[in-house]
């Protein structure tokens, strides 16, 4: 029995059908929002980044938020898996023995960062001739740009409570800003579902950009200054796009999407509700997701979450997370399978 799902939109599902599995047919990749959850799914990151896409050499637009960023950072290198080894051990070898502050979090998260760009990761990002990487961060508006805990603490209250009324409401709060390395040719450049800037991605600020995107409120400090955008309080990007409800068709070809769950929460504050899966915007997409029994396997019946820094020791916590991301090879040798046999159609299912 796999322990991968493959659901399409109705575009991606004739596509896949009538031709095959085929890196060809891909023109963007997703990453979600969603903390340490990636560890539990990194498998198939390392074989989307070491195999399907190896000789890819057509544009491949994407697109991270949050952690979701930090991986697609990993692709874009000269060597990804490699970059993607050091995200593993840096993110999974987080040390914090007493509670931390904000700020002591983002120092150390500097870090991780600093180690997975190493010293040429910055410029083969941004020069990279087939990978147009794109990373989501929050601006904050009114309450949300103040450093004040209390302030804070209710503009986001604020914001949770409009966005129960209407996701729109989320443009009194914060600003979208993508930061992106080829405008000229980028999907997401006049995004218009919410207030959204495009800023250019450069090697001078990409570690502040990998930083902000990941910069969770209360968590880590917010960043206050982007090189190329207007300073501010920049937060996580997952606060308007955990996991992504944008318009995925602009350019031609699919969308390949592995994610955490066969469901999407838009953004930070539809987690509770019932606002998913918007199809319409899901047309040409794959979701690559685990299955309920693989999920039961993995220790605790759980990917790893924000939660085990508090419910562990940092012995505990590295060690039931490296376990989690040894048995994610499953997910890769089931994809492997399907590609190489190209049966996806004895898989596929309907968004």
């Amino acid at each position: 029995m796999s322990s991968l799902r493959f659901i399409a939109g109705a575009k991606a599902f004739k596509t896949l059908s009538e031709n095959g599995f085929k890196p060809e047919f891909f023109s963007q990749l997703l990453a979600a929002s969603g903390g340490p959850k990636w560890i539990g799914i990194a498998g198939l990151d390392k074989y989307l980044f070491g195999e399907f896409f190896k000789s890819h050499r057509q544009p491949l637009h994407t697109l991270g938020a949050s952690s979701g960023a930090w991986r697609l950072a990993c692709l874009a290198q000269n060597n990804p898996l490699a970059a993607y080894q050091r995200l593993e051990d840096l993110y999974i070898g987080q040390r914090y023995d007493t509670k931390p502050t904000a700020e002591e979090v983002s120092e150390q998260v500097k870090g991780i960062l600093a180690g997975v760009l190493g010293s040429h990761g910055a410029s083969e990002i941004v020069s990279s001739s087939f990978i147009n990487s794109h990373y989501i961060a929050c601006r904050g508006r009114h309450l949300n740009r103040v450093s004040n805990k209390v302030s804070l603490a209710a503009g986001l209250a604020t914001a949770a409570a409009t966005n129960f009324v209407s996701r729109k409401s989320l443009a009194w709060h914060f600003e979208r800003y993508v930061f992106g390395v080829e405008p000229s040719q980028s999907p997401f450049v006049n995004l218009s579902d919410l207030p959204s800037q495009f800023c250019g991605l450069s090697k001078d600020n990409i570690q502040q950009v990998l930083l902000a995107t990941g910069s969770i409120p209360w968590v880590l400090a917010p960043v206050t200054e982007i090189n190329g955008a207007p300073n501010g309080h920049y937060y996580d990007g997952g606060i308007t796009d955990y996991h992504f409800d944008l318009p995925l068709n602009k350019p031609k070809g699919l969308t390949l999407y592995p994610h955490f769950f066969p469901r999407m929460s838009p953004g930070w504050f539809d987690k509770s509700l019932r606002r998913r899966d918007a199809k319409r915007n899901y047309d040409n997409a794959l979701i690559l997701a685990p299955t309920d029994a693989y999920l039961a396997s993995l220790p605790y019946a759980k990917l790893p979450d924000r939660n085990d820094f508090s419910h562990f020791d940092s012995d505990s916590r590295i060690k039931y997370w490296r376990t989690a991301n040894a048995m994610s090879q499953v997910l890769a040798d089931d994809l492997a399978d399907v590609v190489a046999k190209q049966s996806i159609i004895e898989h596929i299912e309907p968004l």
